[in-house]
C-alpha cells in the first residue's frame, strides 16, 4: 500500500473511531432501552451502520489492492482477506455479520430488531477496531 493509502486509512480510521464512539455515547444500558424510532436508537444505528460502512470500503479496497480479486459482495470481502490469511476465521465470520448488519439497515429500518441492534452496538466495535488494526499493521510492514 502506498503512502496515500496510510493517509487514507488513517482518516478512515479516526472516522470510525468518531462514529463508535458516538454509539457508546449514545447506547443505553440495556436493551430494553432500545426503544425503535428514537433519537437514542437513531443516533447508535445511524453511527453503528456508519463505521461499519467504513470498515467495508476498507475491506473492499484491500482487496483489490492486494490483488485478491473483485469482491463479489462486502461478505465475500471478509472471505477473500481470510483465505488471504490477512484475518483469521472467527473474526472474518464476525465481520460477515456486520456485513448482514449493514445490508438490514441500509435496506429495512423500519423492520430492525433493536434487540439485536443493541447487541451489535456492544460486541460489534471491537470487531471493527479490530480489522483497523489489522489493515494499519499491515500497512505499516509494507
Amino acid at each position: 500500500m502506498s503512502v496515500l493509502d496510510r493517509a487514507v486509512l488513517a482518516e478512515r480510521t479516526m472516522a470510525v473511531e468518531r462514529h463508535l464512539r458516538r454509539v457508546a455515547e449514545r447506547l443505553p444500558a440495556t436493551a430494553v432501552e432500545m426503544q425503535p424510532a428514537t433519537d437514542v436508537s437513531d443516533a447508535v444505528t445511524l453511527h453503528l451502520w456508519q463505521a461499519t460502512q467504513i470498515v467495508i470500503d476498507l475491506a473492499m479496497g484491500a482487496c483489490l489492492s492486494l490483488k485478491l480479486g473483485t469482491p463479489a459482495s462486502y461478505a465475500d470481502a471478509f472471505r477473500r482477506l481470510e483465505q488471504a490469511h490477512i484475518v483469521d476465521t472467527a473474526l472474518a465470520d464476525r465481520l460477515v455479520r456486520a456485513a448482514g448488519f449493514r445490508n438490514i439497515v441500509a435496506h429495512a429500518y423500519e423492520t430492525l430488531d433493536m434487540a439485536r441492534v443493541y447487541a451489535a452496538a456492544k460486541e460489534g466495535p471491537a470487531d471493527l477496531l479490530a480489522f483497523l488494526a489489522l489493515l494499519r499493521d499491515r500497512v505499516q510492514g509494507a
